[in-house]
């Protein structure tokens, strides 16, 4: 009995001595110059550049939809609805295809899917909206490696774009 008192004393104090931080898998993309993240768990998948067919009378971010395996998608220009810069293809261009709750699947466009990096939900920090600016589209800020990485809010780039 002395050694199973020890060790169930041993096993006390090793889970006592743990942290359990929560941590999010995000997949990091660049927008010229800045890197957003997107949460893993709304990615469906990742397709390179492709034709996209227009469709009339509809905002100016959405470019129009794509056809994945027989599912028409709706792709919508992030750069666009961020109000940066137009967008420039290149053979890092990417159209990462989200799987959204309320509007099903949307494409955005980014320059490049770079890495995927796993952040403690304690190491982002919250970001205070201004109305009217690319921020209320970013949830928070995250520090991986030295660089910054803007965690996207696909709540509100959802809600806003109309994609249904």
């Amino acid at each position: 009995m002395d050694q199973l008192s020890t060790m169930n004393a041993i096993s006390l104090a090793s889970e006592e001595g743990k942290t359990n931080v929560e941590t999010i898998q995000y997949i990091v993309i660049r927008l010229g110059d800045e890197q957003f993240g997107i949460d893993i768990k709304y990615i469906d998948n990742i397709v390179r550049m492709q034709s996209i067919t227009r469709v009339p009378k509809v905002q100016d971010y959405l470019l129009g939809v794509i056809n994945l395996r027989g599912e028409v998608i709706p792709v919508m220009s992030l750069r666009r609805k961020m109000s940066l810069a137009d967008d420039e293809f290149t053979k890092a261009t990417r159209i990462i295809i989200l799987k959204l709750e309320n509007q099903g699947n949307v494409g955005v466009i980014v320059d490049e899917v770079k890495e995927v990096v796993t952040l403690a939900v304690d190491e982002i920090d919250k970001v205070q909206h201004k109305n009217g600016e690319a921020v209320n589209f970013v949830s928070g800020v995250g520090k991986h490696e030295n660089e910054l990485i803007s965690i996207l809010d696909l709540g509100t780039l959802a809600s806003e774009d109309g994609a249904q």
